[in-house]
Formats: structure tokens, sequence, C-alpha cells
């Protein structure tokens, strides 16, 4: 009779230890389930591409775009006398602004890299005001005239000039385009301790924004006394009558042609020429030169601290395929300034 008893007994026992099991294993599936959702939920996001302010390019892995420089902006001679610059090449973004005697200077910028030695280092003029100011640059000078310097102050633009860090006369040449710099001294003495990115100088986009326009397989940018030739070849724009060193040359992806206003900047050079300032704010007439065709269009600047913005002819937007590009301010026609574009 007991033997009977606990022979019905165990199978009950059994069913009861499964259910348990069971239970116990419905539980261990339910958590692998949350244990899968929490991981897809931790993927890591994908990391926002770095892009260098003045061109627009993406910086290499692992490189930040945010520095504890600012943008050193200098000026640098552009007459045959500077022949041959040095450094030009190194630069992100050039502007040629008008000077007087209707001879150019350049606004050589300079972020991403830095050269050594550059120059010829020249001074300052009012126009630079404009050019510096949107990216909050230093720029590395031979100096100004007081009413210039009283105005550079006036609008809080740090600049560093002869006798500060790694500025020199090069005994090889004659003054005044004897004076060079080692840039990167420069770029040091300006550390603030302070990571930070500059705005975008211009409008960045990519080869697929720009729709194309008029064949113009070269180009020539009027200021006066200067010309400025440049002709598209290899993908890329070739200034032909460039100043620079054999192998030194600023080759632009763009060329972008400003039109801009001259007005007195109140005073006379030395020899008693007239000293032009050019108006880089408000807005006017541009052509944007890439791939060897152009987009006639606009530009506008609120304020002489703004970036730039640009539209076609239509009022659409206008952006700038990213790499190096040259900017020509050259005065309005009133102000003897012309643009000759060849078929």
């Amino acid at each position: 009779m007991r033997a009977s008893t606990l022979r019905s007994a165990l199978p009950a026992s059994l069913v009861v230890l499964s259910l348990v099991l069971a239970g116990c294993g419905g539980g261990d599936d339910g958590d692998k389930k949350s244990d899968g959702d929490s991981t897809a939920e931790a993927s890591p996001t994908p990391e926002v591409p770095q892009i260098w302010p003045l061109t627009g390019l993406e910086a290499q892995p692992g490189q930040s775009v945010e520095l504890d420089r600012p943008v050193v902006v200098t000026k640098i001679d552009n007459s045959p006398a500077s022949s041959p610059q040095v450094g030009l090449s190194k630069a992100d973004l050039v502007v040629e602004e008008l000077v007087e005697g209707g001879i150019t200077r350049l606004a050589a910028f300079y972020y991403s890299q830095l050269p050594g030695d550059i120059g010829p280092v020249r001074s300052m003029r009012a126009s630079d005001i404009g050019i510096v100011s949107p990216v909050g640059g230093v720029i590395a000078t031979s100096g100004a005239a007081a009413p210039t310097i009283a105005r550079i102050d006036r609008n809080k633009i740090k600049y560093f000039s002869e006798g500060g860090p790694g500025f020199y006369r090069n005994s090889g040449r004659s003054a005044p385009y004897n004076l060079f710099t080692d840039l990167k001294k420069v770029a040091k003495a300006a550390e603030d301790g302070k990571t930070a990115r500059p705005a975008d100088y211009l409008p960045w986009g990519t080869e697929a924004d720009f729709a194309g326009g008029a064949p113009a397989p070269t180009l020539s940018a009027h200021f006066g006394s200067r010309t400025t030739n440049w002709r598209f070849e290899d993908g890329s724009y070739t200034n032909t009558n460039s100043n620079a060193a054999q192998g030194d040359h600023f080759q632009a992806s763009s060329v972008l042609v400003l039109r801009v206003k001259v007005v007195d900047a109140g005073y006379t050079d030395p020899a008693g020429n007239f000293v032009p300032e050019s108006r880089f704010e408000g807005t006017g007439a541009a052509q944007l030169f890439h791939n060897g065709q152009v987009v006639e269009g606009t530009w506008t600047k609120d304020k002489v601290d703004s970036t730039l913005s640009l539209a076609t002819a239509d009022g659409a937007e206008l952006r700038v395929p990213a790499g190096k590009v040259w900017i020509e301010l050259v005065p309005v026609e009133a102000n003897n300034g012309s643009v000759t574009v060849g078929q």
C-alpha cells in the first residue's frame, strides 16, 4: 500500500517542479529580450563631420577644427617688387583688395595649416575691417597709417606688427619688401587658452550644389593699374601672372568676384595718392567661377562684421563648393573696376 502511494505521488511532484522551472525559464527569456533592446538603444550616434571654416573641407579623422588660436590674416604685397611671395600656397583663402595707385594687396587667411616664413608683409587698410572681422581674425602686418590703426582699434581687431613675435627683415631683399614673419610664432602669441571654431567665411556646399553656368575658361579682374588673370586647367584655377614663388602658388578651386563700392579713406599716402577703401558690406553683383563655368548673382553682407550670403540671379541660394577660394573685391565700374570673361 505504501509502495503504491509513493509511485502515484511521484509524477505529481515532478509536474509541480517542471512548472516552476518553466516559469523561471520564461523570466530568463524576457530578461534577454530586454537586454537586447537596451543594447540597440545604446548604439553609438554617427559623428558629425568636422568642417574647416575657411574651405568647407572635411577635416581628417580625429582632427579637431576647434583650435586654441584665431584665424591669422597676413597682409602680403602683390606688386612685381614682392616677387617671389612666400607661403601663399598654405593659405586657406585669399582676398585681393585695391590699395592706392590702382595696385592690390592680398589678405591671406591661415587656419587649417600654418607656414613658417611668409611675406613680404605689408600694411593694413580700412578695407581689412570688413575682410577680417567676420571670423574674428588677427592680422600680421607691417603696421598702418594712424587713421587706419584708430579704426582697427575701434573695431577691436588685434594685430601683430614689426617688433612682435616672428617678425624679421630679410637681408637679401630691399625695403619695404623685405619684412617677413614666422606665422607659427604669430599664431602662438595669439592663443588665449580657449578652443573655438570660427564662423564659416562663405556659404559652403558640394559639387552637386553647383548647377553650372556659362563657359568661363579664363577671367581677368581689373583694378586699375593691376589686372589679375586666371585660367581653368586640370581641375583648378591658376593665376597666370602670380608673384608667388615657383611651387608656392595658391591653387583655387573657385574664384569669387564681388563688385564693391570704393570710397575715400580720408587721408593720402606719403606720395600724396588718394587712399581707397573698399566697402565690404551691403550688397552688390557677384560671379562664382568654378569648374570652368560662371554663375551670375549677388552678394549680401548686412554689417561690416557679418558673414557673406550669396544668391543666384533668380534669388535662389548660391553655395560655394568646398575648397580653396580666391576672392576678388573688384571695384564697380564707376570706380574703374571691371571683369573680362574669356570664352
